[in-house]
């Protein structure tokens, strides 16, 4: 069983109001030795998505058997979470880029500091869960440094970064301490969001989290067989040019879509024409993110990703 559930607060600033600045962890120390695994959620704020997996995980595995040590941190970036913010509302800036911080710099680089020096140094594997924001329902887990880890998820749909290619400057991100500073074994899970129900996708992330610890033998029981997985190494992510109501066009996460098909349009809520169509990137896609809804978008705001079928593999 579980030997100890401990809420940990570490303090690393106060906040002009008078309110401490913390970070809020659970530990979960289990009777017999093994790895310590952080999973972690919101470090967008508007990714809440990943904190309610936390917050099902935790009540799902606080009675079970347990080896090893579980830190799960449901909120990575709290003053953004509590506003559905993406970035940090004190100082504008992506935390996800801001890593190792700095313990003199900005708020969110104090925030970086304070998460890169009291929650991911400790981390054996750590486990960090995104989703599509509160518009786009994003599908598709990364590969690192610990495949098989990855796999165990459950996601039909993979992402290999490959050095060089357009779209893989991971300067700043939580990486840059756990698996580049540390050799710390890293996931990143994206899936969820938009304006749909998310109690689907919380489900599927616990049952991927839970697979993935009896992978790693931390918990008991059956390591459940991957599904047929893609693997792609080329990510393109499309932003509409023009604001409106974006109208998607595309199949469901994970099916094929060829060239020549549209991603959507953005159509005038005002005088009802198409401003404009969105191709598909490639010959051969596979669909990775898009809305699931007819949303209101500015230009440039998040659209549709596709994964390149091209020099895919299983």
């Amino acid at each position: 069983m579980v030997k100890a559930i401990n809420k940990l607060r570490h303090k690393f600033t106060t906040h002009a109001d008078g309110s401490d600045a913390l970070l809020f962890v659970h530990e979960l120390v289990g009777e017999q030795d093994g790895p310590t695994i952080g999973i972690s959620g919101s470090i967008h704020g508007n990714e809440n998505a990943g904190s309610q997996a936390v917050l099902e995980l935790f009540r799902a595995i606080k009675d079970l058997p347990l080896k090893g040590r579980i830190l799960l941190l449901p909120v990575a970036n709290p003053r953004a979470f509590a506003v559905n913010h993406r970035f940090t509302p004190l100082d504008e800036l992506n935390l996800n880029r801001e890593f190792p911080g700095d313990p003199r710099g900005n708020y969110t680089q104090q925030l970086a500091d304070a998460l890169a020096n009291h929650y991911f140094n400790e981390l054996d594997y750590h486990i960090d869960l995104h989703s599509g924001t509160d518009r786009p329902t994003v599908d598709y887990v990364y590969i690192w440094n610990d495949e098989p880890l990855s796999r165990a998820f459950g996601s039909k749909c993979l992402y290999r970064p490959v050095e060089g290619k357009a779209g893989t400057v991971y300067a700043g991100t939580t990486k840059s301490v756990t698996m580049d500073r540390h050799g710390t074994k890293v996931v990143t899970v994206e899936l969820g969001g938009g304006i749909v129900d998310q109690g689907p996708y919380v489900e599927r992330t616990v049952n991927g989290l839970l697979n993935m610890l009896r992978h790693l033998g931390v918990i008991e029981g059956a390591v459940q067989p991957n599904p047929k997985q893609i693997v792609v190494t080329e990510l393109a992510g499309i932003r509409p040019k023009h604001g409106g109501w974006l109208e998607p066009l595309c199949p469901a996460n994970g099916e094929v879509i060829k060239g020549g098909q549209l991603l959507g349009r953005v159509v005038s809520p005002y005088d009802f024409e198409t401003i404009e169509e969105i191709p598909t990137p490639f010959e051969n896609g596979v669909m990775i993110m898009q809305h699931l809804t007819r949303n209101v978008v500015e230009a440039g705001d998040y659209g549709f990703m596709v994964g390149n079928l091209e020099g895919s593999t299983d």
